[in-house]
């Protein structure tokens, strides 16, 4: 089970390299295709049917380049808003590393006319996968799409990362006033609060 604290998928998704800041090395909670699955079906990108074609109808080969690839674009993710946080321009790696996969996304999406089934039961123009649903870098195509439409929007001003040290999970702040500090107090929070107990006690002595 993942612990999706980052209230986004995308950013759930860069927390899947767990502990990166530390000086041991990170602890990568993605280590195979079927993490990857399990990741967007708890997530809520994948439904349990489109989990169990990709399952049985993704050979070998193909899983890895797709598990490559949500690698790629969680640490150009990770790199660019990371950054955004400290001030810092984003290297254009990154960048071009994201907008090579947010065309991909594009690319398996086409527009079709949706006579029902809409939110609002109005017929209207959709965008649907094409085939997309069948092939292994589905997920990450559905994450890439995700990114993008996070990346462009004003939500990304309210993309935080956990004041607990060395955790700095990412987190969409939804607080009324921006003042969530952690990715998950009765984790994080209470941690740092045990933390600060123990510094005043042993202060005091």
């Amino acid at each position: 089970m993942f612990d999706l604290s980052g209230g986004h998928p995308v950013l759930d998704l860069v927390n899947t390299l767990d502990h990166r800041f530390r000086d041991e090395p990170p602890v990568e909670l993605l280590p195979d295709y079927e993490a990857l699955l399990s990741f967007a079906r708890q997530s809520g990108i994948l439904d349990p049917g489109q989990v169990r074609a990709l399952r049985t109808s993704v050979k070998p080969q193909a899983a890895a380049r797709a598990l490559s690839s949500a690698r790629e674009l969680r640490e150009a993710l990770a790199t660019v808003l990371y950054g955004n946080l400290e001030d810092r321009p984003p290297p254009a790696a990154a960048v071009r590393t994201l907008e090579r996969h947010f065309l991909a996304s594009e690319q398996h999406r086409e527009l079709r006319w949706q006579e029902t089934g809409t939110s609002d039961g109005q017929p209207r123009m959709t965008w649907q996968w094409s085939g997309a649903p069948k092939e292994a870098e589905f997920p990450a195509w559905i994450l890439a799409g995700l990114a993008g439409q996070l990346m462009l929007s004003d939500a990304l001003q309210r993309v935080s990362a956990c004041e607990a040290d060395p955790c700095r999970w990412l987190f969409l702040d939804t607080s009324k006033n921006h003042t969530r500090r952690w990715c998950n107090m009765k984790i994080c929070g209470n941690r740092m609060k045990a933390r600060r107990f123990q510094a005043r006690h042993a202060a005091g002595r």
